[in-house]
């Protein structure tokens, strides 16, 4: 038979059959992240990859990210992350590795250490917990005053070593071996 209805009764019972899917929400939620990464220019490579982040705030809220260290941030003059902080930040606290390339003053240095010290949680008297090489002193240098400025009145201890024979007078004669 046909089925008769008003135009009223036809609208409410289309609506009703237009309820979203799991599927296509998650469809729609991957659209807008792939808008977005096109829009910041972020290009990615890989399987499961984290949602890129648009405010340092959703570092607090979404990854836990230590109180001092968002006050260091904000301090250090920094409101939006850039386009690398965007996407590295969140693979790496989700502990992916990840091999990224961005132009120099790009903020690549802040990209790596905010997940670096969210991933020692906390300062212990155990040694040496994280090392970070450079190819030169210069590069060194920045990425040790980022660091210290990043983990004020955290109680981490920053040090930079570029000679071994400082390091044994710094450190004490078996450091080398100790470490």
């Amino acid at each position: 038979g046909i089925k008769w209805m008003s135009s009223m009764e036809a609208k409410s019972e289309g609506a009703k059959d237009k309820k979203p899917t799991a599927e296509k929400l998650e469809r729609l939620r991957r659209e807008k992240i792939n808008r977005f990464r096109n829009q910041h220019r972020i290009n990615v490579q890989g399987t499961d990859l984290p949602d890129p982040i648009a405010t340092f705030g959703q570092l607090q809220e979404e990854y836990k990210v230590h109180p001092k260290i968002m006050e260091n941030i904000q301090a250090a003059g920094f409101h939006v992350p850039t386009p690398i902080q965007m996407q590295a930040i969140p693979t790496m606290l989700h502990g992916r590795e990840l091999l990224a390339s961005a132009p120099t003053g790009s903020g690549k240095t802040l990209a790596f250490c905010i997940p670096l010290l969210t991933h020692l949680k906390q300062p212990r008297n155990k040694g040496f917990r994280a090392l970070i090489i450079s190819p030169t002193r210069e590069l060194a240098s920045q990425t040790h005053r980022e660091l210290v400025k990043l983990a004020e009145g955290t109680g981490f201890r920053i040090h930079m070593i570029h000679k071994a024979a400082e390091a044994a007078k710094k450190f004490g004669p078996k450091s080398s071996k100790k470490f």
